[in-house]
């Protein structure tokens, strides 16, 4: 990291703890990565290798790493199916050394994991999520966790926006700073806030308008264009007047979509929505796909794609923007005949990257759609948080970056 870098974050980063040699670093790392229900193995290891410049910078310094995490929503119980243990072998191999495991994050298993590691040694603890305490962001949890370290490192970006015990409680109960990839991320995000070379354009997908109604009203403050599209579209569609027949939809928001269409207008931001879709009657039955010929989809038919006419408006869009940040896919990628629109946009965006825009990609589904369409290494940043790159732009505290003792 640049000295500029850490100056944007304003915050104690890693590079400046000293005397790690032989020290027990509790580091918050974001390994809530997919595993395979069949054969237990982690399917996409991008997470893994995003926390590895910090592993590596506290194992040079001979450091004690002990390593926490959550892993899916296991509601405060103990779940097999969200244990962290399939982590340790792809996590040993990227690091080229033996990890090893506590069944436990806090209690006598954990203190005793804790006591056997040596120098250069690493230990993920079983996920955090197994304690409601976590969740609830209980001091009592937090000075367990703590108990087990001399310093911390804030590294999770996926979970800083969250207030719980592993990064909103700890960081004030060791010597704490902010680790490499939190420091980059808020670093690309901060450039993407607050100075984005223009035209700047968003794009926003996934299910619910809700979910992401902040971020869409700051975004007409910022962007000079913003795509949406997945089924959230289908709510602004609705609050345009157009039918949208069986698909998923938010009557609920129809009055803030028309107010943030408003307000885009008022701007004068181009605010872009799906010119044509492709729409099926039956989910199950992804080979009876048809596309509209226009806007309007007709009942009986739900819409899980955007059409051809749609790419190819936004084709010039994302060749003229010098800065464009894209969170949530198209449609139901996940699903072959749904992907194209998505796929489709991860290519667009490379080639805008490729042609020197900053193109910043956010959010879960919209990383596994440029791992999908094979173009990860050609986007400027790929953030591994998108609730929190989200509600970063949005303007929002982040509890876990609060948290942490300000530079100097």
């Amino acid at each position: 990291m640049t000295p500029m870098a850490a100056a944007t974050i304003k915050k104690r980063t890693v590079q400046s703890l000293t005397n790690l040699d032989g020290k027990r670093v509790l580091v918050r790392v974001d390994y809530n990565v997919p595993i395979d229900k069949q054969t237990g193995k982690v399917t996409d290891d991008t997470r893994l290798r995003a926390s590895l410049p910090t592993l590596e910078f506290l194992l040079q310094k001979k450091a004690k790493l002990i390593l926490m995490s959550h892993l899916g929503r296991p509601k405060g119980q103990v779940n097999p199916k969200y244990s962290l243990k399939p982590v340790v072998e792809p996590l040993g191999k990227l690091l080229k050394l033996p990890v090893q495991f506590s069944d436990d994050c806090i209690g006598p298993k954990a203190k005793e994991a804790v006591a056997k590691l040596k120098p250069g040694g690493v230990l993920l603890l079983e996920n955090l999520r197994f304690h409601p305490e976590e969740e609830a962001n209980d001091p009592g949890f937090g000075k367990e966790l703590a108990s087990l370290a001399d310093y911390y490192v804030e590294d999770a970006f996926g979970s800083v926006h969250r207030a719980h015990a592993s990064t909103a409680q700890v960081p004030s109960l060791l010597q704490s700073a902010a680790g490499f990839l939190l420091e980059k991320e808020l670093n690309f995000l901060q450039k993407v806030k607050s100075d984005p070379a223009r035209p700047y354009m968003v794009i926003l997908g996934g299910a619910k308008v809700s979910d992401k109604l902040g971020v869409v009203k700051a975004m007409v403050n910022q962007a000079n264009t913003i795509f949406i599209g997945g089924a959230m579209a289908y709510t602004f569609l609705k609050a345009q007047g157009h039918d949208v027949g069986d698909s998923l939809f938010e009557a609920d928001q129809i009055d803030l979509a028309k107010e943030i269409l408003g307000e885009a207008k008022a701007k004068n931001v181009s605010f872009l929505l799906p010119v044509d879709n492709k729409i099926v009657e039956n989910l199950e039955n992804p080979g009876g796909v048809k596309t509209t010929d226009g806007i309007d989809i007709p009942q009986g038919w739900k819409g899980v794609d955007i059409g051809a006419k749609t790419i190819d408006l936004l084709k010039p869009k994302i060749k003229e923007a010098k800065s464009i940040f894209w969170n949530g896919p198209a449609g139901i990628f996940e699903v072959k005949e749904f992907s194209q629109g998505t796929m489709e946009i991860a290519k667009l965006l490379a080639d805008a990257a490729r042609q020197g825009a900053m193109v910043v990609v956010g959010g879960g589904d919209s990383v596994a759609a440029v791992g999908k369409a094979g173009v990860s290494k050609d986007m400027t940043f790929i953030s591994t948080g998108g609730g929190a790159s989200l509600e970063f732009l949005e303007g929002q505290d982040l509890p876990g970056v609060s948290a942490l003792p300000n530079a100097n």
